[in-house]
């Protein structure tokens, strides 16, 4: 089976770094400057579960793709969806699938458009990990899994293959019978976390800390309505996890959308937050603080662009 990983980051490059060292056939597809980065220093992990070293892993540039790989995965930022779609359907042929670790659900509606449902599965990620100053991708917690499956549930040879594949590396490859119940719950913890981080500019604890949980536990009920409204009720178990993240004392987290927006970069709002309302039938009596989290992100959107037209007029 034959593998193309699009990036090297911090969700590529473990999952494909795993799979390479499971002994697969894995090829990274990269951007120049991180080809040249993972040409001089290898392919390093750092991880709780083993780190790894590989010193040549198989990479290759847009331009150089020939077809036709079995599995494409993808785990880019929303935002460079269409970019990294160019760069690599020449990959993609008839038996070819895309399984995208990608947040959300919009991505699927575009994947799909343009591939169309067969070749497409649904995935996600859960997983805690970063590049590193020096481009090694560092693990920072115990979880490593890689859930997918089959968009209407099916059990196919192709994600029995797949599975089997992803048995061999050293991390949870789970095979998922329900995989868009598990990414409507997935969506509903991370806008939930986006929308009070980014809402309090604060982490978990500092929100905890000054009372303010209970907007957190609003928004985790605001988000569930419309997963539910779509057919996707959070179940217990995921309620229980998110009410858990929410209102832990003593928890530095904060939203990868919050740290965007920190440190001036482009968000996936419009992804997380956006999407999700549109998928809602909202109204100010039962829907609140989701639209003004949005807002608040369309609003910091429209400062960056503004900054950026200034610096090139």
């Amino acid at each position: 089976m034959r593998f193309l990983v699009v990036g090297a980051g911090a969700l590529g490059g473990y999952f494909g770094g795993r799979l390479l060292q499971a002994g697969h056939d894995v090829t990274f597809l990269l951007r120049p400057a991180r080809a040249a980065q993972l040409a001089a220093s290898g392919l390093v992990i750092h991880s709780p579960a083993g780190d790894l070293h590989l010193a040549s892993p198989p990479t290759v540039l847009a331009h150089q793709l020939q077809p036709h790989y079995d599995v494409v995965i993808v785990g880019c930022k929303a935002y460079d969806l269409d970019e990294t779609i160019a760069s690599f359907a020449a990959a993609v042929g008839p038996e070819t699938v895309v399984l995208p670790l990608l947040n959300g659900l919009r991505h699927l509606d575009t994947l799909t458009a343009r591939f169309s449902y067969r070749r497409v599965l649904g995935g996600l990620g859960l997983i805690s990990a970063t590049l590193d100053e020096t481009g090694a991708v560092l693990h920072l917690s115990q979880d490593h899994t890689l859930a997918f499956g089959e968009l209407d549930g099916e059990r196919t040879p192709r994600v029995e293959a797949i599975a089997a594949a992803f048995a061999q590396a050293a991390f949870v490859g789970r095979l998922s019978d329900s995989i868009l119940q598990e990414m409507w719950e997935k969506w509903v913890h991370i806008a939930t976390i986006a929308s009070i981080t980014t809402l309090m500019r604060a982490s978990i604890g500092d929100i905890v800390g000054a009372g303010a949980d209970g907007l957190a536990l609003d928004l985790l009920d605001e988000c569930s309505r419309i997963a539910a409204h779509n057919g996707f009720a959070p179940r217990p178990e995921a309620i229980a996890r998110t009410r858990a993240t929410v209102t832990a004392p003593d928890s530095r987290l904060t939203a990868s959308l919050l740290k965007d927006i920190e440190r001036g970069a482009p968000t996936e709002g419009e992804h997380i937050l956006g999407d999700f309302l549109r998928r809602g039938r909202w109204s100010t009596a039962d829907t609140i603080l989701l639209p003004v989290a949005y807002a608040q992100v369309k609003s910091y959107e429209r400062q960056r662009a503004g900054r950026a037209a200034l610096l090139h007029a």
